[in-house]
């Protein structure tokens, strides 16, 4: 291996909604991360890999710092504030169309205690008018040594090759963690739950998106290269169990197919999804519920 070669840890931490998911899809190339309108779409850390020639970056996607109402939203606080330590660079973004907010000044408080290269990324700049950003810039520079200051746009994907260099740059010399191929540290089991998610807060609204949780009960190769699949989508209350499943099963129906669409395209092979509602009253709140879910600090 070049001894020139550099690898490290990048976390990505801002406020709900600004687009660390598609910052880090972007970068990695495919989709690792679900993306949706909804706020706080992101609920554990994960992973994306970018490899190259010279280097690879380990993108921490962060669920986005809010003020919690429940358990589960301390949860996801606590692992997106945990993420700033114990990487090589982190980056802090922000909403060019939101500026600043209490939510800004809460992680920039969190910032100026650490010791690690910080760039400021402004995402969605393509939906400013140019000359909105340097009075942006000047709003944020003064209140933490920023390493960078970066605009972009996640979506379109302009100046993000700009960024993947500045990265690079600020890497150590290190060895490629996780194999060229590999683009995320999540399960198949993890990635696929997060689909079907991603259907349900593409599909619902108002409370239902947040009160919800996927798991893979059954996951196994079948014949014919067939993978079968039986999920249940956990809420918290009957009547939104009736909402998830619709009138004559409709909701559910458009939910499954659309998931197992994605989950072939993933796995590159033919699914059958069984897909089920159960209600957990006040799981975000039951802690044995949440770690039972995954949601546990290491």
């Amino acid at each position: 291996m070049d001894n020139k070669f550099r690898s490290g840890f990048v976390t990505i931490i801002g406020r709900p909604n600004v687009g660390k998911s598609t910052l880090t899809n972007q970068i990695i190339g495919e989709k690792v991360s679900i993306i949706s309108d909804k706020i706080q779409t992101t609920r554990h850390t994960i992973h994306g890999i970018y490899t190259d020639e010279e280097a690879q970056i380990i993108l921490i996607d962060t669920p986005g710092v809010h003020k919690p109402k429940h358990r589960l939203g301390d949860y996801m606080v606590e692992v997106s504030l945990q993420s700033i330590h114990d990487v090589d660079v982190i980056i802090f973004m922000i909403n060019a169309k939101e500026g600043y907010g209490k939510g800004d000044e809460f992680i920039l408080e969190k910032l100026q205690k650490v010791n690690k290269p910080i760039f400021l990324v402004i995402n969605k700049v393509d939906l400013i008018h140019p000359d909105e950003l340097f009075p942006l810039i000047e709003q944020y520079k003064d209140k933490c040594d920023f390493t960078e200051i970066i605009p972009v746009s996640a979506l379109n994907g302009n100046n993000v090759s700009k960024l993947i260099e500045l990265i690079k740059e600020k890497l150590p010399i290190g060895p490629k963690y996780y194999e060229e191929d590999q683009l995320t540290n999540r399960s198949e089991r993890f990635l696929i739950s997060e689909l079907i998610r991603e259907k349900v807060l593409i599909h619902t609204k108002e409370e239902i998106p947040h009160s919800i949780n996927v798991m893979i009960e059954t996951m196994e190769e079948r014949n014919n290269n067939t993978t079968y699949l039986q999920a249940v989508i956990i809420t918290e209350r009957d009547s939104q169990k009736g909402i998830l499943i619709g009138k004559k099963g409709k909701m559910l129906k458009t939910i499954g197919q659309e998931s197992r669409q994605d989950i072939e395209a993933m796995l590159g092979k033919k699914v059958f999804l069984d897909l089920w509602v159960k209600v957990q009253k006040d799981w975000r709140n039951r802690q044995s519920l949440l770690s039972e879910y995954g949601f546990k600090n290491d």
